[in-house]
């Protein structure tokens, strides 16, 4: 009976514990694309006011997620850790239910971007994540820790930096995984298309039709007769086809010319400054971007700034930063989704993203010099060294717990 007890109780620790370290850990590599969600809800339910808490509430949620995960699989303050998960399947299993019902919000974002499930998905996940919490609550009292009480604590603060940490890097440079179609290497016009035999869209017509002062639904297939009088009609989408990871990336100029087939094909580096919204950017760097302005000038390098602001945003934006280049309009959503700054720098050629660079790390004209391509590929490995080197470090860190876990049980007399 222990022995049973004892091995459901570790399978439902480690489903536990493994759904909430992952769901915390990618929203909590993109504290931004969190906020932009929790924006997307507020705005969904009219309670835009609550827009101001987003970026704060990204931060706690999923540090909250990933400590509570990292307690039920190391078995730390399982009593502490239980009752949070339960708190949290709760609060967001109700929710995910109106979500469903109602679909303000087409992408749930409960994974981040790493993992993209619909509203029903997401409900249906929780509910069946639900069994092995409400199990580890109930007998919450029986499962008990081989670690002392200090030695706990200082686990889950270690894990709690180091989720900090992660986090706060992720926001003032980019993410440290990039789990969006516009990582480093895509080939946008491949991402745009649709391979052929790809499942399509289906959708269903209906018709409202009236007769004697009362109105009837009709389907294709089943249509009225003459005495009949249409009324209006309308389509529901059934089952959703494929759709291409970039399906929305356009560039337009102050003419309404559409420049994107041009920009992409083009054979040259073609530098793009991203910025969503001028009203909200970083202009502290605006020197070195009007800098890098003058190198592609004088180099032949075509530079386009993307934008979704208004004219006088822009207008205002010229007249604080003396910039000289042009702004062609962009889809907002599609542009925090390109890259996590405002502004952001990005480097393409014949359609292929070389380079993507924060507000913060803005490469010198001296740093590109003439083998772009070069200094591209070397910042780009030097980046993946640097994030491969930090999840060996996370991944020591707890095998190392790990092996501490087990090592204890088997001290335990």
């Amino acid at each position: 009976m222990k022995s049973s007890f004892k091995y459901i109780s570790l399978i439902c620790r480690i489903i536990v514990g493994v759904v909430f370290i992952y769901s915390g850990f990618v929203k909590g590599v993109d504290p931004l694309g969190s906020t932009y969600k929790f924006n997307d809800y507020f705005n969904a339910f009219n309670a835009n006011w609550a827009t101001t808490f987003s970026f704060g509430l990204s931060f706690v949620l999923s540090l909250a997620e990933f400590i509570v995960g990292f307690c039920i699989l190391l078995n730390l303050k399982i009593k502490l850790s239980s009752l949070g998960a339960v708190l949290f399947m709760a609060i967001f299993t109700p929710l995910t239910l109106v979500l469903a019902l109602t679909n303000p919000v087409h992408d749930c974002g409960c994974f981040g971007d790493a993992l993209i499930l619909t509203n029903w998905q997401t409900f249906w996940k929780n509910i069946v994540l639900l069994i092995p919490t409400i199990y580890l609550f109930i007998n919450r009292k029986k499962i008990t820790s081989t670690y002392s009480n200090t030695d706990q604590w200082l686990a889950i603060t270690f894990g709690t930096i180091t989720m900090i940490i992660v986090s706060i890097y992720s926001y003032q440079h980019l993410p440290v995984l990039d789990f969006r179609p516009y990582k480093v290497g895509t080939h946008i016009p491949e991402a745009m298309t649709t391979p052929e035999g790809a499942p399509a869209d289906i959708w269903e017509s209906k018709f409202i039709y009236s007769k004697k002062n009362r109105e009837k639904t009709f389907t294709m297939k089943k249509l009225p007769d003459s005495t009949w009088t249409f009324v209006s009609a309308k389509h529901e989408l059934i089952k959703k086809g494929y759709e291409p990871p970039i399906h929305d990336f356009t560039i337009v100029d102050n003419e309404g010319t559409e420049l994107t087939d041009i920009i992409l094909s083009n054979e040259n580096y073609n530098f793009l400054l991203i910025a969503y919204n001028l009203e909200k950017a970083d202009l502290s760097k605006s020197k070195e971007i009007n800098k890098l302005y003058d190198f592609c000038y004088e180099n032949g390098y075509p530079f386009y700034a993307l934008s979704a602001s208004t004219d006088a945003a822009i207008n205002e934006y010229y007249k604080s930063t003396k910039a000289s280049y042009d702004f062609y309009t962009t889809d907002e959503i599609t542009l925090k989704t390109i890259i996590r700054s405002n502004p952001g720098l990005l480097i393409i050629k014949e359609g292929t993203i070389i380079g993507k660079w924060h507000v913060n790390d803005l490469p010198s004209p001296e740093y590109l010099g003439k083998n772009i391509l070069k200094q591209t590929i070397s910042n780009y490995k030097k980046t993946a060294d640097k994030y491969y080197i930090y999840t060996l470090i996370l991944l020591c860190s707890f095998l190392i717990s790990s092996y501490v876990l087990v090592k204890q049980k088997i001290k335990k007399p």
